[in-house]
């Protein structure tokens, strides 16, 4: 059994971690309202762009794929994923269950094909690194509070590939912000884009509007905005994830600290206990010892 010393020792140790897990705690989650409003504001205008998108290709019977190469439908020979992650950790199971999507896509949902990867964050990129993926690029110490001009040099690299031809269709992976105790990684078709995809949603309402100078010269300078606001929004959900993901983190991480404390404050008393009755014993046994001689 350790010593009270000892245990005196490790108590002082948990407290001083619990102090700063519960600071890291409020941190998280003062940022989470912020990343949660910014979510909550832009998830309107990056459907609203996709529905407008379908309204235009739906305006007339002309073979609206031609006008874009953001829009044609290729043979898939190579496959691209944006893989949006964290650069820190201490965020739970954030990571691991957007890297274990990651793996699942890669291993059975490419068909064999050949993947080149886009990595948003450290933790995906150096878990592609140690599996030994093809990254063509990698991004990250994305600003906690970031605005569209910072994602675009990422927009710019994913519309290059995919004109290219060096990529035939893109993925883009990141974790959903659903609410403060759920999020789950959510993948989705990002290029070539279907502009009748918005149509099939819930809650989908055609909308007449007037184009100048004409419906397509209004499209294909859409296209590369939806494609930058769709990353966007994935890079803003996946802050709000980190964030929420960070403050339950903590919390557990301050409630285990005080239940320790508590076992082993309880171990501290028991331990002086059987200190005490130990000298008390050697006390009576020496002056039993001592009568016997007189």
């Amino acid at each position: 059994m350790p010593s009270v010393r000892v245990i005196k020792r490790r108590i002082r140790s948990v407290s001083n971690t619990g102090q700063i897990t519960k600071a890291m705690e409020l941190v998280a989650a003062s940022r989470m309202r912020r990343a949660q409003m910014n979510v909550l504001a832009s998830r309107p205008f990056s459907k609203k762009v996709l529905e407008v998108i379908a309204d235009v290709a739906s305006i007339s019977d002309k073979d609206f794929r031609n006008i874009s190469p953001l829009l044609q439908q290729r043979e898939v020979k190579t496959v691209g994923l944006v893989l949006v992650t964290t650069d820190k950790g201490l965020a739970g199971s954030l990571n691991t269950n957007a890297l274990r999507r990651a793996t699942r896509f890669l291993a059975s949902e490419t068909g064999g094909k050949p993947v080149k990867i886009i990595t948003v964050g450290r933790k995906g990129r150096d878990f592609m690194i140690r599996v030994g993926r093809d990254i063509v690029a990698e991004f990250d110490n994305i600003k906690a509070n970031p605005d569209l001009l910072d994602i675009l040099p990422i927009a710019r690299v994913v519309i290059d590939e995919f004109t290219k031809g060096t990529v035939d269709v893109v993925y883009l992976l990141y974790t959903d912000f659903i609410n403060t105790l759920t999020v789950r990684p959510k993948l989705i078709k990002l290029l070539p884009i279907e502009p009748d995809m918005s149509a099939q949603e819930d809650g989908f309402e055609k909308i007449d509007f007037i184009f100048e100078p004409d419906p397509y010269g209004v499209l294909v300078s859409l296209l590369p905005r939806y494609v930058e606001v769709e990353l966007y929004q994935a890079i803003l959900e996946n802050i709000a994830s980190e964030q929420s993901s960070k403050m339950v983190a903590m919390r557990n991480a301050t409630d285990k600290a005080k239940e320790l404390k508590a076992d082993l404050t309880l171990l501290m008393n028991k331990t002086r206990q059987a200190q005490i009755t130990g000298e008390i014993l050697e006390i009576a046994s020496a002056a039993v010892a001592l009568e016997k001689q007189k």
